[in-house]
């Protein structure tokens, strides 16, 4: 029976194989006794197969036990032992208990080093594991620095085509999608979907992980309809082969409907949104990290529907949780911190919006520094305050500096460079310097048509700006 289950297990029979498990743990713990190593043997790999489903919680009880009776029975540096906390830390991980993980991976990585060396496999994935929590707590330079060695040291000992090396250079190129460096982050990417379609197939789930990875970051050059593609692909694997409420089907729907949101439509969006909200709020509870983002994520469609009280109690609950468990200088919080003075803003509290936004700008430069696209977006979003409060020369410096920064970054066709180009002919208009606006304008515009569009709500929005500047003169 337990070889059998090792089998569906392999092959990604899960569901058949939760069941076998489950039924020889029983048998076993009812033959031999709780602290017979046939038994935590059977609780770990049932352990295993639950966070293969997505039942977190209930992997979490197996793990804990799991490891209390390796640590008692074998002792805290026995392999087994290791495998057992290394275990458990990923499960906290899932769970969204960074800083738990992050306690039991430092404590394994050193085990490791001490015990096999530091160019062991079991040494590299336990670095690697350990990138991966660094990320989640938004430290995302001493991730990068870990997982730059990793590769190289997969790369050596396993080989370009390993699958432990296809990982590492996953894992990389969504650190550097974290540092805003899209282009190096896609590089990555495009070869480790090539690499996971050669060698595993397109249904394996490395190669749908690969694809979702990139899908992201075309969303972030602004390749919204290569980005759509590929993610109603993977909505689509996933659902087959894991279920509708399993946590990567329901990534894989935030993520198709981040990119309809982009891509203005808002209510398919709005639908998807909704669902992953209520899927997550019920399997990992309301202050679990994804169901947060599932709220922050809602709201922002709520925004752009118009609908800024809905947004504003969403984003109001996202912050006072995202400084609770994650405290005020988590990126993630300062991200909270300026999508509530956007809606304060829109609701026109610009007091309370310059308040926040200022903040946010001295966050994201400390933290990202000045040319990354968060710093960035928090520019913009002081100087419409500043445009809304009537100080036109602060705004229009910041919107200047934003321009050149996605011009320079981005290219010229980008969605955010034409929305940044329409923000300073905004603000030109309200100077009256009327055919400097119109100029932008115009040059906004013939790309949005271009990139987007005719019928896009940002080639609408700039058609409607332009046909506001007919008859005005220019400031004598």
């Amino acid at each position: 029976m337990a070889c059998f289950s090792s089998i569906l297990s392999r092959s990604g029979a899960h569901y058949e194989c939760v069941k076998l498990r489950e039924r020889l743990l029983l048998i076993v713990k009812d033959r031999l006794g709780v602290d017979h190593r046939s038994t935590i043997l059977a609780s770990g790999d049932l352990a295993g197969t639950y966070g293969q489903l997505g039942r977190y919680a209930e992997a979490e009880v197996l793990q804990v036990q799991v490891l209390k009776q390796r640590t008692m029975l074998l002792g805290v540096d026995h392999p087994h032992t290791i495998v057992a906390s290394a275990n458990l830390a990923g499960t906290y991980e899932q769970l969204g208990r960074y800083a738990e993980a992050e306690v039991l991976e430092v404590e394994v990585l050193k085990q490791r080093i001490r015990l096999l060396g530091v160019d062991h496999p079991d040494t590299i994935v336990a670095a690697g594991n350990l990138a991966l929590t660094y990320r989640q707590l938004g430290r995302y330079g001493e991730a990068e620095a870990l997982q730059i060695e990793v590769l190289k040291e997969s790369t050596k000992l396993l080989g370009v085509d390993h699958p432990d090396t296809i990982r590492a250079s996953g894992n990389l190129a969504a650190t550097y999608g974290q540092l805003g460096r899209y282009a190096e982050a896609q590089a990555l990417e495009v070869e480790v979907l090539n690499q996971s379609t050669r060698l595993l197939g397109v249904d394996h789930p490395e190669t749908i992980r690969a694809s979702a990875n990139l899908a992201w970051t075309y969303s972030q050059l602004g390749r919204y309809g290569d980005a759509e593609v590929l993610e109603v692909d993977v909505l689509k694997q996933r659902t087959k082969l894991l279920g509708v409420d399993h946590p990567f089907t329901i990534l894989a729907s935030a993520n198709l409907a981040g990119t309809y949101g982009r891509l203005g439509r808002y209510g398919e969006a709005e639908v998807l949104f909704v669902e992953v909200l209520k899927q997550r709020t019920r399997l990992l509870g309301v202050d679990h990290p994804h169901t947060i983002i599932a709220s922050g994520n809602l709201a922002g469609i709520y925004t752009q529907l118009g609908r800024y009280g809905e947004a504003e109690v969403l984003f109001v609950e996202v912050l006072n949780q995202r400084i609770k468990l994650l405290g005020v200088d988590h990126p993630s919080t300062v991200v909270a911190s300026g999508n509530l003075a956007a809606i304060y803003g829109h609701l026109g509290r610009y007091g309370e919006a310059e308040v926040l936004e200022v903040e946010v700008l001295k966050q994201r430069t400390k933290l990202l520094g000045v040319d990354h696209p968060s710093t960035t977006v928090a520019s913009e979003n002081l100087a419409a305050t500043y445009h809304q409060l009537g100080r036109y020369s602060e705004a229009e410096t910041l919107r200047c500096n934003v321009l050149k920064q996605k011009t320079r970054l981005l290219g010229d066709r980008h969605p955010d460079t034409l929305l940044a180009t329409l923000s300073l002919a905004s603000t030109y208009k309200a100077m009256q310097r009327y055919s400097d606006a119109l100029e932008l304008a115009t040059k906004a515009h013939l790309g949005s048509i271009e990139t987007l569009g005719e019928s896009h709500s940002y080639s609408l929005k700039l058609a409607a700006f332009r046909a506001s500047l007919k008859g005005k003169q220019p400031l004598k």
